[in-house]
C-alpha cells in the first residue's frame, strides 16, 4: 500500500498565521499536523508516503521529512503550482502522484491538515473486510456545519448510497472526512475522471463520482476528526 498526503494547498484563509508557514506543518500540542497522521500510517502496511506539496513550501516539507517520525520512506512531491489560482487541485494532485510515481497498489489518501483521533487502522480493517473503496464518517447534527462536508446517505452495513459534496440541502447528518482508502483496482480510474472534465479541485468530488458505477464503503470513526480550516478552529486545538 502506498500513502498519499496532500498538502500543496495555500490556506489563505488562515493569513496571515500560514503565510510563511503551512498548515500542516502547524503545531498541536507540541508537533506538526504531519506528525500524527505519519504515527498512524505507521499502524499499517504502507510501504512509501508520497506527500504532495506546492513549488512555495516544497523546502519546508522537504525539511520536515528528513526528521519524520517513521522509518517508511517519505518522499516530498513539487506539483510545481505557486498559487490559488493555478494550483492542480486535490484530486489533481492525487493524480499527479499516481502519474509521478507510477503508482500500481492500492492507496491511502488523507488531507494533510486532519487532526484525527480516531484509529487508522481499523478504517484500514473495515477496508480489507468489505474488498471495497472506504471513506470514513461521523454523523454531525448542525446543518450548517454538514453543508461545509460531503455527506452519505449509507446502507446498515455501511455501503454508500447517495454521496454529495458540500450539499445546500444535506440527506443524511453522516459527514464525510479526508481519508480514503482505495483499490488497486480504483487507482486508473483517477485518470478516467479527470479525463471526461470532472471538478480536479475538492477530494470529495472523486467518491461521489466513484460510488455511481462501484461500491463504496465508509467506516463510522470511532473518535473525532478536525478539518484546520480557519484560525479560530487552529487556535482551539493547538493547545
Amino acid at each position: 500500500m502506498k500513502a498519499i498526503l496532500l498538502v500543496a494547498g495555500y490556506a489563505t484563509r488562515m493569513y496571515p498565521l500560514t503565510e510563511n508557514t503551512p498548515k500542516a506543518l502547524l503545531p498541536i500540542k507540541g508537533k506538526p499536523v504531519l506528525d500524527y497522521i505519519i504515527e498512524q500510517l505507521k499502524t499499517l502496511p504502507v510501504t512509501e508516503i508520497y506527500v504532495v506539496s506546492n513549488d512555495k513550501f516544497f523546502p519546508h516539507f522537504s525539511d520536515w521529512a528528513k526528521t519524520a517520525p517513521t522509518s517508511t520512506p517519505i518522499s516530498v512531491l513539487n506539483d510545481g503550482t505557486t498559487s490559488n489560482e493555478n494550483r492542480r487541485g486535490a484530486v489533481g494532485d492525487v493524480f499527479f502522484a499516481i502519474t509521478e510515481k507510477s503508482i500500481d497498489d492500492e492507496i491511502v489518501v488523507i488531507a494533510g491538515d486532519n487532526y484525527f483521533t480516531y484509529p487508522l487502522i481499523e478504517q484500514y480493517d473495515f477496508y480489507k473486510k468489505t474488498g471495497c473503496d472506504t471513506v470514513v464518517g461521523k454523523e454531525l447534527n448542525d446543518v450548517e456545519q454538514l453543508r461545509a462536508f460531503a455527506v452519505a446517505k449509507l446502507a446498515s452495513d455501511g455501503k454508500v448510497l447517495d454521496l454529495e459534496e458540500k450539499p445546500a440541502e444535506p440527506k443524511s447528518n453522516m459527514a464525510i472526512y479526508a481519508t480514503y482508502f482505495f483499490r488497486k483496482e480504483t487507482v486508473p480510474m483517477f485518470k478516467q475522471y479527470l479525463d471526461v472534465g470532472n471538478n480536479p479541485d475538492q477530494i470529495g468530488a472523486f467518491p461521489q463520482w466513484l460510488y455511481k458505477t462501484n461500491d463504496v464503503y465508509a467506516y463510522k470513526m470511532n473518535g473525532d476528526c478536525y478539518d484546520i480550516g480557519t484560525i479560530e478552529m487552529y487556535e482551539e486545538m493547538k493547545g
